[in-house]
């Protein structure tokens, strides 16, 4: 669950996975967000959601003639989005905020239409599969394969598919790449340094894409990295 606004100055490289880094130009933005998801358990291990989701973008500042403002998406003057869908989901981690062992596998669908007060139509589908892998007593593996997929004409700049972030290939700018589609596996070990700290190196690859036929091998992003923490 989910409740927030916020003021947001942003970056936009332009849609797809060839843009340039030198075609950078900011933005900015205001916006509140809703998400909730509510799951009940069907089986052991097994559970299943209903999703609500709505958003309120506006005071949306760009450069006029610039490459925000050519890409012609729906809402540039600002709009409102709301869906309804739903989830299953199997998971068997010991732990759902830092587990160390099983895995989570999720699919999940949010219809957007004009029937429940959305400005614009389209459909998110989601595939997220997580595992982890115990090495040592101390250290896991963990591994996660995603595919974010969006149906329909009218999807605005802020429901598009973002490459990037503190959780999606990191080392990217968040939005560095913006499409309808975006897959990605990506990967990291966490591992004990000395008594409270604690060392995560990490790397994945994937891209974004209009269409799934456009997906490329030639056109993989990759990222890698890594950093310490301290604490239990």
């Amino acid at each position: 669950e989910q409740l927030s606004t916020s003021y947001f100055p942003d970056k936009f490289w332009g849609l797809g996975k060839y843009t340039p880094d030198n075609a950078e130009e900011a933005y900015s933005f205001r916006q509140a967000y809703l998400y909730l998801h509510l799951k009940r358990k069907i089986a052991p291990q097994f559970f299943g959601g209903v999703v609500y989701e709505s958003q309120k973008v506006w005071d949306i500042n760009y450069v006029s003639g610039g490459l925000l403002d050519k890409a012609s998406l729906p809402g540039m003057n600002g709009y409102f989005i709301s869906g309804v869908g739903a989830s299953l989901s199997l998971d068997s981690r010991n732990n759902a905020f830092a587990p160390d062992k099983g895995y989570f596998l999720q699919l999940f669908w949010n219809h957007f239409d004009k029937a429940w007060g959305s400005d614009c139509n389209y459909t998110n589908w989601v595939a997220d599969f997580r595992t982890y892998i115990p090495i040592t007593k101390s250290s896991v593996f963990a591994l996660q394969y995603l595919n974010f997929s969006t149906q329909g004409a009218e999807v605005p700049l802020r429901s598009l598919a973002a490459f990037g972030g503190a959780s999606k290939m990191r080392g990217y700018y968040e939005g560095r790449y913006r499409d309808k589609n975006q897959m990605f596996m990506q990967g990291e070990y966490r591992f004990p340094v000395y008594k409270f700290i604690h060392a995560t190196v990490f790397g994945g690859v994937g891209s974004v894409a209009s269409q799934w036929k456009d997906y490329s091998i030639a056109d993989l992003k990759m990222s890698a990295g890594g950093g310490l923490q301290i604490g239990r």
